[in-house]
């Protein structure tokens, strides 16, 4: 019997060739930004479909359809899995399709980039490029001493794909990494790890701190005034995963009063970031427009987890970023 997939029509033309490769037994079901699958050359409410499997693509969002494929997925019949390009799964209807019975796999395709995006970052802070540039236009020799990243230690919080990317990259540069996450186990690219009750333990030894952990009510607002009372003085800070794990106010009274050094800000409480936001101005803020996933090869490895993923479904086999349902919040 033919394993039923429902996917964004537009994303279908894309991948097609691809998908056809696999040579499974496949019957897909497109939809469109009407809120209606396409069967047999007919419109078909979502409330009448049974599902094997819905794929959430990446053009959804590119395209302002993310929330119609959300709504198409809610009013499914049944769904057994649904695969999204998203990492975190904040978005409440996430939890509203989990509680369906809804098996759910998230995305590790944008892990590269966004650890790529994090070592440039700190790199333009600890080297002088600017200085460099200006100093090369006005025709002036002069040496421009810099810091480097061998030697210092890193603090990431959250150890999913992302977190694992970053300390593989800051590890090459020679940084000591710390992490915290639900176990405290170290390895190759760990030198120390604890849980969330250890973090006040190795927030003092920490020059950068990047931020990659989920959103979620244990971790909102988790870098407010205690978080920067203990952090090492003239740290920077590096969030890449949820604009609300940071209590913005507390934030920028620690680089007021020099104890930040500098933050480094993909993401917000709102966003876009609106216009009058004290985030866009402050001198000590890296401000990003929540880009750091937009690496070149994110879009094929999007595409090629769900190509992975598929004949794992089809041959009952263990799912790849499968999330545990305890964990979508």
């Amino acid at each position: 019997m033919a394993v039923s997939v429902a996917m964004y029509a537009n994303s279908y033309g894309s991948i097609k060739a691809r998908l056809d490769a696999l040579e499974l037994d496949l019957d897909v079901i497109p939809f469109r930004l009407d809120g209606k699958f396409e069967i047999g050359g007919t419109k078909v409410d979502p409330a009448d479909v049974d599902l094997d499997y819905f794929w959430l693509s990446p053009e959804l969002s590119l395209e302002g359809g993310l929330q119609t494929a959300f709504d198409v997925a809610l009013k499914c019949r049944s769904i057994k899995v649904l695969q999204t390009f998203n990492a975190g799964l904040d978005a409440p209807a996430y939890k509203q399709i989990s509680a369906k019975g809804v098996r759910i796999c998230n995305s590790s395709a944008q892990a590269l980039a966004i650890s790529e995006y994090v070592i440039a970052q700190v790199l333009a802070l600890f080297q002088p490029l600017a200085e460099q540039r200006e100093l090369q236009a006005r025709k002036k020799w002069q040496r421009t001493p810099f810091r480097e990243i061998s030697g210092t230690h890193w603090l990431i919080i959250g150890f999913g794909p992302i977190g694992r990317a970053i300390a593989l990259r800051a590890k090459a540069f020679a940084a000591g990494i710390a992490v915290i996450r639900r176990s405290p186990e170290t390895g190759p690219t760990v030198d120390r790890a604890g849980t969330m009750a250890d973090l006040p333990r190795f927030l003092p030894s920490a020059d950068v701190i990047v931020l990659a952990c989920p959103l979620n009510e244990s971790t909102r607002r988790l870098a407010g005034k205690a978080f920067f009372d203990a952090i090492k003085p003239r740290a920077v800070l590096v969030n890449i995963a949820r604009g609300g794990l940071i209590d913005d106010p507390a934030m920028i009274k620690a680089l007021d009063d020099g104890r930040l050094a500098a933050a480094v800000l993909d993401v917000f409480h709102t966003e876009p970031l609106p216009a009058d936001d004290p985030l866009w101005a402050h001198p000590n803020i890296r401000l990003t427009s929540h880009t750091s996933f937009s690496g070149n090869g994110v879009r094929r490895r999007w595409e090629q987890l769900f190509l992975d993923n598929l004949p794992r479904f089809v041959k009952g086999e263990k799912l790849l970023n499968e999330v545990n349902p305890k964990d979508i919040v």
